[in-house]
């Protein structure tokens, strides 16, 4: 049986639709022209036709710039719909596999708990691993997410009414409704515009990220709960837990990540947690109305139990049709209040009027113990399949968003908060030169004032805006747990950190605002170090190892449940030491961090700050979660979610809750079972070291110590053409320079995806693997191989480094090296490009003994044969626009192509940064 066949097949349809739709917009001449390139696009990609890639670069050459326009759109299109077809055939599978009664497969979580409870994990241990776990998937927004959420929202239609076609046995009018519907929903996304006209602002980024609550999370996670709790039930003997603690919560970076953001104020952090909660409260307010209409059982066929009767008695609802009906009675009061609730916190209209005025709830624990009434009274009366429904995930969500929908951290520069922290003490102090003391005297200043509930501002100074910026953040903060709770903002990010003042520099700032309390001893936030570069992620573990030692702050720490929780940066680490030494950096730090927190007897949460690409972090989550050394997870992780991921995880509620059970899983599994065969010998940990050592050497030496390395980076990619693209409120660069250094690290790798040279997630490992093969001989690459099969850290990297690989095209990449202007700068460089490029190929297939790329993957290179055809023209016509933009074109037609060529090689490539 040919299980591809139906990817295949709904290719096809796509396509057909496509053209169709083509041909009746703008002409027959118009489809033939596309048809022709993509049949040899097609011809080119597969079977290395040489005239065939010459006929296809003469027909692209000459077209039209209306034409061009048309071609980009229409292979941009293919892409996309070659993306919905495979998620489509991923959920086939996955069905298949489980009609079938297969086993299960890794990183689900009927795998995970097996595994488990073949190393004995008994029903104690379970226990004690989710009451003490917190996995936190945390959305962010960057400057690289180019889709549009009318765009989305169609290929989300279509990805239904594909499922439709195989789910259901379809009537021939079904059928032709279906075929009318993914026609017309097809006609609507030709005639969309792909790309916005205006900026983003951050509360639009935040409104986008509100649609996966839609679509997925405030419907599937309590699902997912539910299902780990019948599993648990019926797989893990003497478990006698009824509901698990809300373990699994998604969190969110926007409207409170101000670094390099000016546009995140005090007032969108305000904006920004009512978005949120308008969004939960009218999910409940939804829920509850069709519960009550579900829940009609009778007092006279059935009995309820004495505190239902007394809640129901309380009801404002007096209907006498409704007497004899409790549940609805009951639900009916609930709904009063909880549209009181939303009025009070939000000014949110419930959608249906409440049968009377009644009393907002206090807190999300309130409206939890009135839907609990209701729940106790259906077990106790043999009405548990009832609670098992709606009411069951209803009270589950409560739990789980509560009345803020997320947490949403607060994210800002250590240098802001310093200069903030030097203008209060010069008013305060008067004298004090805070920037002009050494670490010791700032550590010293800092404690004594944080000892004292005395507070440094003033009602009548006027401070500097970016002082008075920094203080509202704070003071909103505090309101904002005053009215959502605490749980609304947990974690304030300390980017940049490098310094133990940098952490105590919060701490003051989070005094000033009531959120550290010095003679309580209380701290309502979690102050969360960021370690960005190669320099910091080194000394990262004696940072906190000092911070740790501070009597102050191990005290404070105590109101937080003895957790500290540490931020890893993966995308800056890279830009600034390369894909191996940025690897093996983090890797050290998570070693040394685990052991400062054995020391001092306390709980350590790490938090990922991986993109969507390899260059930034990304890769299979499953394996990333594997790979982390023994002691680094402990049942407690968060990972930042970013750009395309985002949708390509969370847009289609099936894909979404999977993607979610194997965070779960993976966390599961990387807690609780041993990972003594896994421990690297102390030649791996050496090998390792020296690798990271030449290829830290070898990156440094072409991005930052070539001269004209710079120019070429911005000649040679679009990175001009993406800073000035509407994909985001961020600034591309954190300074008005093009500096590397400055330039953020996500359009950084945005820019080398694009032109498919993928530098950032390869660059220095064949230059490192050929310095330890000439030191070590093949002794030497024996070692490595063995630590490829050995070493679930070494083996993800090369993994990962493959899947990259087999992204890039050297001879794509060679053509965007034309657009540098210097010859002789061109010439220098992108020969050390290729050569290391290939030489990076060569070494890891040397150590998986593989004969190609992707040889232990097929999954991706089916994804690569289907996707990447419909690639190339994309990226041939971005290089001829970019040439006339930059020759001095003002037509608005060739700018408008170069955004679409961007937009459809990042569905292409199903990353951006």
């Amino acid at each position: 049986m040919d299980k591809d066949l139906p990817l295949r097949n709904d290719i096809r349809l796509l396509g057909r639709l496509l053209g169709d739709t083509l041909r009746d917009q703008d002409g027959e001449a118009a489809f033939a022209t596309v048809e022709r390139i993509r049949q040899l696009a097609i011809r080119f990609h597969r079977d290395d036709d040489r005239a065939a890639r010459n006929e296809l670069r003469d027909l692209l050459d000459s077209l039209s710039r209306d034409q061009t326009n048309l071609v980009v759109r229409a292979f941009s299109y293919f892409s996309h719909f070659a993306n919905i077809a495979e998620d489509q055939h991923h959920i086939r599978r996955s069905r298949a596999h489980a009609i079938a009664g297969s086993p299960p497969r890794a990183g689900s979580l009927p795998h995970a708990l097996a595994r488990a409870q073949a190393c004995d994990v008994d029903a104690q241990g379970m226990c004690n691993f989710f009451s003490s776990a917190l996995i936190s998937p945390v959305l962010t927004a960057h400057p690289t997410e180019v889709q549009r959420k009318s765009i989305l929202d169609a290929q989300w239609q279509i990805a239904r009414l594909l499922d439709e076609r195989d789910k259901t046995s379809l009537t021939p009018e079904e059928r032709a409704m279906n075929d009318e519907t993914l026609r017309r929903t097809v006609l609507s996304l030709w005639q969309t515009r792909m790309l916005r006209r205006a900026k983003l602002s951050v509360m639009d980024e935040v409104a986008n990220a509100l649609t996966y609550y839609d679509t997925t999370f405030l419907r599937e996670l309590p699902r997912l709960y539910n299902a780990l709790e019948d599993l648990l039930a019926a797989a893990v003997p003497h478990w006698d837990a009824d509901e698990l603690p809300a373990f699994l919560r998604p969190g969110s970076w926007i409207g409170g990540d101000r670094d390099g953001n000016p546009f995140v104020t005090a007032i969108v952090l305000g904006a920004a947690v009512r978005a949120q909660s308008r969004k939960a409260l009218a999910f409940y307010l939804e829920q509850l109305h069709a519960l009550g209409s579900e829940l009609s059982s009778t007092t006279l066929l059935v009995d309820i139990s004495d505190e239902l009767k007394t809640f129901a008695a309380a009801s404002p609802d007096h209907n006498p049709h409704r007497d004899d009906e409790p549940y609805r009675r009951a639900i009916a009061g609930l709904y009063a209040r909880l549209a009181a609730t939303a009025q009070q916190l939000d000014d949110l209209e419930a959608p249906r009027h409440a049968v009377a005025a009644a009393q907002a709830y206090a807190s999300p624990a309130e409206l939890l113990a009135d839907l609990d009434i209701i729940h106790r009274s259906l077990l106790a009366h043999r009405s548990a399949l009832l609670a098992r429904g709606r009411l069951r995930n209803l009270r589950r969500a409560v739990s789980i968003f509560g009345f803020h929908l997320a947490s949403l951290d607060l994210r800002q520069n250590s240098s802001v908060h310093a200069r903030t922290v030097a203008e209060l003490l010069a008013v305060s102090r008067p004298g004090t030169d805070y920037a002009g003391l050494d670490e010791e005297q700032r550590i010293a200043l800092l404690l004594d004032e944080l000892a004292t509930p005395r507070l440094l501002t003033s009602p009548y100074v006027r401070y500097s805006d970016e002082t008075n910026g920094e203080l509202a953040i704070f003071h909103t903060a505090r309101s904002l747990h005053e009215r959502y709770g605490k749980a609304s903002i947990e974690n304030v990010v300390v980017s940049q950190t490098d310094s133990v003042s940098d952490l105590l520099e919060v701490a003051l700032l989070l005094k000033e605002a009531g959120l550290l309390r010095p003679l309580e001893g209380q701290l309502d936030v979690n102050i969360v170090p960021l370690f960005e570069t190669i320099e910091d992620l080194a000394h990262c573990g004696s940072i906190i190892n000092r911070l740790l030692g501070l009597p102050l702050y191990n005290r404070l720490l105590g109101s937080r449940h003895a957790m500290q929780e540490v931020m890893l940066g993966y995308s800056d680490s890279n830009k600034d030491g390369g894909f191996l030494s940025s690897g093996w950096s983090l890797y050290r730090a998570e070693t040394a961090l685990v052991e400062v927190a054995r020391r001092y007897g306390i709980r350590l949460r790490l938090f990922h700050g991986r993109g969507g690409s390899v260059g930034r972090g990304g890769g299979p989550s499953f394996d990333a979660v594997l790979a982390q050394p023994q002691g680094a997870v402990q049942g407690a992780i968060r990972i930042t979610e970013q750009g395309e991921v985002i949708a390509s995880k969370y847009a289609n509620p099936e894909l979404g809750r999977r993607n979610l059970e194997i965070f779960v899983a993976a966390t599961l599994e990387a807690s609780l079972l041993p990972h003594q065969h896994d421990a690297p010998s102390p030649a791996f940990l050496a090998a390792m070291e020296e690798l990271s050592t030449h290829s830290y050497q070898a990156y440094r030496h072409l991005v930052y110590e070539t001269p004209g390395f710079e120019r070429y980076f911005w000649e040679s990619t679009v990175i001009s053409e993406i800073a000035a693209l509407n994909i985001g409120s961020r600034p591309a660069s954190r300074k008005q320079t093009r500096a590397i250094e400055d330039l953020r690290a996500i359009p950084w790798v945005f820019s080398w995806a694009q032109c498919r040279l993928m530098l950032p997630g390869w660059y220095g490992f064949g230059t490192a693997v050929q310095a330890y093969r000439d030191n070590h001989g093949e002794t030497g690459m024996r070692l490595l191989s063995e630590m490829n099969r050995e070493w679930g850290f070494f083996r993800t990297m090369l993994s990962n480094m493959d899947m990259v690989l087999a992204k890039s095209d050297i001879a794509i990449a060679e053509r965007y090296a034309q657009l540098v202007k210097d010859e002789e700068l061109r010439n220098a460089i992108f020969p050390r490009l290729k050569a290391e490029w290939q030489a990076a190929i060569d070494a890891l297939l040397t150590i998986t003994g593989q004969t190609q790329l992707l040889e232990g993957n097929p999954l991706l290179k089916r994804s690569i044969r289907n996707r990447f055809p419909y690639l190339d023209p994309l990226n041939h016509l971005q290089i001829e626009l970019l040439q006339r933009h930059r020759a001095g074109s003002s037509d608005e037609r060739d700018r408008r192509s170069i955004y679409l060529t961007i937009n459809g090689i990042a569905a292409g490539l199903r990353n951006s940064g």
